[in-house]
């Protein structure tokens, strides 16, 4: 049965309309993208079997597009599409901060450093620069390491904050592994950064851990 002969209802696109996106499946956003399914398979069955082959969800679209391309079912053009659409959400998360909104909400910091950092095969170590009324005036990934770690350097931390005139930063990590429990380094380096950072009277408001799922501010628990 094609999707087309489906009751209205349980159609991806008019549950969409009626709904909202937020009411659909993994496999129903997707099937919206790939319009219609290998032979034999509706766009639905075809997005099912791509996202338990190659899934979850944010590993498939962490592809890229080359990538994409040689599944079933996606090919060139669609590959373009879902690359574009995921580039669409990174900006849309991005532009608050970019703009140079005053950063009040810490859980939109969290998001930003998650869609920046998460993804990256290694970890790396990165820093949001603010003014005095906390907007964002640069950001920039500093140290890279293994799958295990990135070493950092408070004193390249201070520099860099001393070159944009920053008065408050933000720092974060990924942890490829998944996990967004803070490690015993973590902490520590928190702790030495936010000793080097006073120095010059700069602010260390947060840290981030980001794996998968919500990212871990150690601000919140207190180590900040």
């Amino acid at each position: 049965m094609h999707i087309r002969d489906w009751p209205a209802p349980e159609r991806p696109r008019e549950k969409l309309l009626a709904r909202g996106a937020a009411v659909l499946s993994d496999a129903e956003l997707l099937a919206l993208f790939l319009g219609s399914g290998l032979r034999g398979q509706d766009a639905v069955a075809t997005a099912r079997a791509l996202l338990a082959a190659h899934g979850p969800l944010r590993t498939l679209l962490e592809r890229s597009a080359s990538d994409l391309a040689t599944l079933p079912g996606i090919g060139p053009a669609r590959a373009c599409q879902l690359s574009a659409a995921l580039e669409l959400c990174n900006r849309y998360l991005a532009a608050g901060l970019e703009r140079g909104e005053a950063l009040t909400d810490p859980g939109s910091a969290g998001r930003y450093f998650a869609q920046r950092l998460r993804g990256h095969p290694q970890e790396v170590f990165a820093a949001l620069f603010l003014d005095t009324r906390h907007r964002a005036l640069a950001f920039e990934e500093l140290f890279r390491g293994t799958v295990d770690g990135a070493e950092v350097h408070p004193r390249e931390v201070v520099r860099r904050a001393l070159a944009h005139n920053a008065a408050a930063i933000i720092v974060g990590h990924n942890h490829p592994s998944g996990s967004t429990e803070p490690s015993a380094a973590d902490r520590a380096v928190t702790t030495r950064l936010k000793q080097s950072l006073a120095l010059v009277d700069i602010r260390l408001l947060d840290h981030f851990v980001i794996g998968d799922g919500t990212p871990v501010s150690l601000a919140a628990r207190g180590w900040v």
